[in-house]
């Protein structure tokens, strides 16, 4: 799909036939939307403009994510979005020529549908790309940190089952597990975005006018990656304190066992003198001797029973 925003006077149209892309004028924004190869190559052709292959966008190199040619700003960043309560990572390609925007992506994205709709809301505030562009980003970072506060209450509410449960559960470790992947991922497209404004911020094609509301932008940015950090540090604390309750249930058997190995220790003892095969042996026979042995046996346990709960050892 293509959408083709374009001027006229001060309303902003939609078209949607790229085949009428050359007959119209003031173009603010091209939108490629997964199109078909002929879409793309009308595209091209018409507007004398060459886009990157996937494989060119999804490159890593700072050399791919961001370059000029032929007063052309050409910059890939990757977008996050949530499907089915998963985080996945989209490429977008802009090419800035002049006062109009490019972009390009394979997937269905909040942030473009948020902008079209702030462009039919105030006409106005976008007489060209850059605006456009401005827009994309902004809203971009705002659902970022929208994503950041989602995952801060999921922090919070394994934070509260961990605190609620008797005794550590797996299924608390794998959230945590998943919770610091999800924050990895939102910040490694935070930052790829911070690099590709820092570019911009850099560009001497790039208008010097617009040039304050990148900082702000890039502000932002960076209130948010400071954001990362702290859910960061409040998993690390979640995954030392269930590794803490590991320990404790742990101890806790191991005392268990400890407890009844000694209370067992002297029964064992005396019952294994009494089987020795000696043909002398106290108490062999007398009338009481079997139950004599077996209270010389609990007397000890109950003894050391006794002693563990004065000293409030168990």
């Amino acid at each position: 799909m293509v959408r083709i925003f374009y001027k006229e006077g001060n309303i902003i149209k939609k078209e949607t036939d790229v085949r009428n892309i050359g007959q119209l004028e003031n173009i603010i924004w091209v939108d490629l939307h997964s199109p078909s190869t002929e879409d793309e190559e009308w595209v091209e052709t018409k507007c004398d403009i060459s886009f990157q292959t996937p494989q060119e966008i999804i490159e890593i190199e700072s050399s791919s994510r961001y370059f000029e040619r032929n007063a052309e700003i050409i910059a890939n960043s990757n977008f996050l979005n949530l499907e089915n309560e998963i985080y996945h990572q989209f490429p977008v390609s802009f090419i800035l020529r002049g006062e109009t925007l490019f972009t390009y992506r394979n997937t269905d994205m909040t942030t473009f549908a948020d902008t079209v709709k702030k462009i039919k809301a105030n006409n106005t505030l976008f007489p060209t790309g850059i605006e456009v562009l401005l827009c994309l980003l902004e809203t971009r970072i705002d659902l970022d940190a929208d994503l950041i506060e989602r995952i801060s209450r999921d922090i919070t509410h394994t934070s509260k089952r961990l605190s609620g449960n008797d005794s550590p559960k797996e299924e608390v470790l794998l959230e945590i597990k998943t919770l610091q992947e999800n924050t990895m991922l939102l910040r490694e497209t935070i930052i790829d975005k911070q690099r590709m404004l820092s570019y911009i911020t850099k560009s001497r094609i790039f208008p010097d006018a617009k040039r304050e509301r990148l900082r702000i932008i890039l502000k932002d940015i960076q209130s948010l990656l400071e954001h990362t950090i702290f859910n960061f540090e409040r998993l690390e604390y979640l995954q030392d304190t269930f590794m803490g309750l590991v320990n404790l249930e742990q101890n806790r058997i191991i005392k268990i066992f400890t407890v009844f190995s000694i209370v067992f220790l002297p029964p064992t003892l005396i019952a294994g003198i009494f089987g020795m095969n000696f043909q002398k042996i106290p108490f062999m026979n007398h009338n009481f001797g079997f139950f004599g042995a077996i209270f010389i046996m609990l007397l000890p346990s109950a003894l050391i029973l006794w002693i563990f709960r004065r000293n409030k050892w168990i």
